[in-house]
């Protein structure tokens, strides 16, 4: 099951190769949901990767109560999130959109699309199915801010988005 447990903004990769290193056990899996973009790098767009949950890394594990205890080896703040007294997994649709976002490698590639007027049609990648929840458009910065339903509440969620064509509507 796919725990989410809460760090310091920034610290993401650190606490993840700490517990990659020390605290992994048969079979768990430790990782950081990224995605990508595009930014302006001296002048020219560079592909890049950001992290999709600012603050937060995932633990695969079947023994949560055991690695409650492993994680106090981190010295930085990690914390499991729990509701009440209970270790809450991701729901089966969170693990779903995250697989399919982001596949093996837990990175969502870049999707590419055109506007027309208002509307936004997306021709590849992983948003084509998910044009209803784009809640903003960056096409300065090619990004897109989806509205999803993760950590029990409507969370945004920012993607690479690449607008290749406005066509007048």
């Amino acid at each position: 099951m796919w725990y989410v447990i809460q760090v310091i903004s920034g610290k993401e990769h650190h606490i993840a190769q700490v517990c990659q290193a020390r605290l992994l056990q048969n079979d768990e899996e430790v990782f950081i949901p990224m995605y990508q973009r595009k930014k302006k790098i001296k002048g020219k767009y560079e592909l890049c990767e950001a992290i999709l949950f600012p603050g937060y890394v995932f633990f695969d594990t079947e023994q949560v109560e055991d690695l409650f205890y492993r994680l106090k080896e981190v010295k930085q703040l990690t914390r499991i999130l729990r509701t009440g007294d209970e270790f809450t997994p991701l729901h089966e649709k969170e693990v779903a959109f995250l697989q399919s976002f982001g596949k093996k490698d837990h990175v969502v590639e870049m999707s590419v699309g055109y506007m027309e007027g208002d509307q936004v049609t997306i021709t590849s990648g992983p948003m084509v199915d998910w044009t209803g929840r784009v809640k903003r458009i960056d096409r300065h910065k090619m990004i897109a801010v989806l509205e999803v339903e993760f950590f029990g509440r409507l969370t945004d969620v920012t993607v690479g988005l690449e607008i290749v064509e406005k066509r007048e509507g």
